[in-house]
């Protein structure tokens, strides 16, 4: 086994390791030992590089939630009129809601993870600020933090329902919410 000198992607590796882990069994299963186990790295090797549990879970879940901006991003920085961008905000729902699932799981993990702690709400109002600055690229703040919820709502709506919604309903929900009020300047 190289060591940490050596091997410049033990740090990467152990951060996906844990999120694998989270996404498959839960966040309650998930353990210095089994994260290192997953990661094929020495169990020193976790709290080498993070002070702690917590702290690790955290810079997971924010690797995690730079993924989903870094998703966003793909999808709304090519639209150039109000019209692809609401194209491009059915097409984010459904690209988010049709996923292997661990997106999913992962956001429902941070979210309860906020629920109980503001050091995990910190990362989801830093998550939502930096996924509204996309919205705002094509519509109003207000219009885009409701937009913003109807993204989420709509994905887990999608994505846990037996007869998932098409998108003609999608594109119906995102143009009531985006054609009436303000406009973007």
């Amino acid at each position: 086994m190289a060591t940490g000198h050596t091997d410049p992607q033990r740090r990467e590796r152990i951060l996906t390791a844990a999120l694998d882990l989270i996404a498959e069994e839960g966040i309650q299963h998930v353990s210095h030992r089994r994260i290192a186990a997953r990661a094929g790295v020495p169990l020193g090797s976790t709290t080498y590089y993070f002070s702690g549990m917590d702290a690790l879970l955290r810079e997971a879940f924010q690797h995690f939630t730079d993924h989903i901006v870094a998703v966003f991003d793909t999808h709304l920085s090519a639209p150039s009129d109000p019209d692809q961008a609401r194209q491009a905000v059915a097409d984010l729902v459904h690209a988010l809601s049709e996923g292997g699932g661990r997106d999913l799981v992962l956001t429902q993990e941070l979210y309860t993870l906020a629920a109980r702690r503001p050091a995990y709400r910190e990362l989801t109002h830093e998550w939502m600020r930096r996924s509204r600055i996309h919205l705002e690229k094509h519509f109003d703040p207000d219009t885009a933090r409701q937009l913003d919820a109807l993204i989420e709502g709509l994905t887990l709506h999608r994505a846990l329902s037996r007869e998932p919604h098409d998108r003609a309903l999608t594109l119906e929900a995102i143009a009531r919410i985006t054609t009436t009020g303000k406009r973007h300047p």
